[in-house]
């Protein structure tokens, strides 16, 4: 079997390696109990502290959070304008926490639309948390899975104008060295509360291969026994990447 294909065999008994996450229901919860939509929000941030605490604890090695998409900017002013605050003040409170715990912040997105002073809230988080080495939360903020395929596509094009790359060295395995997640293992594991069921442009060339796992249950209201669950339902997986059922049990043949 070879070293790659080896290292995504992942399931029947083992905790996935990277989970992706799209919280969503935050602003149902908060209309369900007659409050403002950024209470629900507010309810959210406390949602992610307890499952950030649950996956450094199993040791998973990375944990993604679609917290803000590329058309989240379509909301209510008042409600954007409320989530960069959000945003900011979550940043400024729980950083240091993190770099406790041993947990490194990543902030994945096309950050440029952000205020100039949430882009140095971001810069001074990730180096604070940098040279960290449990696990490695990833937030994706501005982010859209078609702009970072896009974004990776711009930047092979100048490699090849700048006479680095080869045309013909284009192939899936180039474009994936320049996706924003290009050091990190791709998802085993993609969670979406709220009773959606599709991935809403999230990660889209990274969750070529991964399992999904959905539920009704809103996004404050996911707790730990719920994430257990959803790792529960992705161990009693069998992954087979294209191979059969045999091929899988009798790894000797790949």
């Amino acid at each position: 079997m070879s070293d790659e294909l080896a290292s995504k065999l992942i399931g029947n008994g083992e905790n996935p390696r990277h989970i992706a996450i799209i919280m969503d229901g935050n602003g149902r919860w908060a209309q369900k109990r007659m409050m403002p939509r950024i209470m629900g929000h507010h309810a959210g941030v406390k949602a992610v502290r307890k499952i950030v605490e649950f996956c450094a604890k199993q040791n998973i090695e990375v944990l993604s959070l679609f917290a803000f998409s590329s058309e989240n900017w379509r909301r209510p002013k008042d409600e954007v304008n409320l989530l960069m605050e959000l945003f900011m003040s979550t940043l400024q409170s729980q950083v240091d926490k993190l770099h406790k715990n041993n947990i490194r912040l990543r902030i994945i997105g096309d950050k440029a639309a952000f205020p100039e002073k949430l882009q140095a809230k971001i810069r001074a988080a990730e180096q604070q948390t940098a040279n960290n080495t449990g696990l490695t939360l990833v937030i994706a903020a501005n982010y859209g899975g078609r702009w970072d395929i896009a974004q990776a596509v711009q930047k092979i094009v100048a490699g090849i104008r700048a006479g680095e790359i080869e045309e013909q060295a284009i192939s899936e395995q180039l474009i994936s060295q320049y996706v924003v997640t290009a050091d990190l293992a791709e998802p085993d594991l993609f969670i979406r509360t709220g009773g959606e069921e599709r991935v809403s442009n999230f990660l889209l060339w990274q969750l070529a291969y991964t399992e999904f796992f959905f539920t009704d249950m809103l996004w404050p209201d996911f707790d730990q026994k719920m994430m257990q669950k959803a790792i529960d339902s992705f161990k009693s997986r069998q992954r087979r990447f294209g191979h059969t059922s045999e091929q899988i049990v009798d790894k000797r043949i790949l």
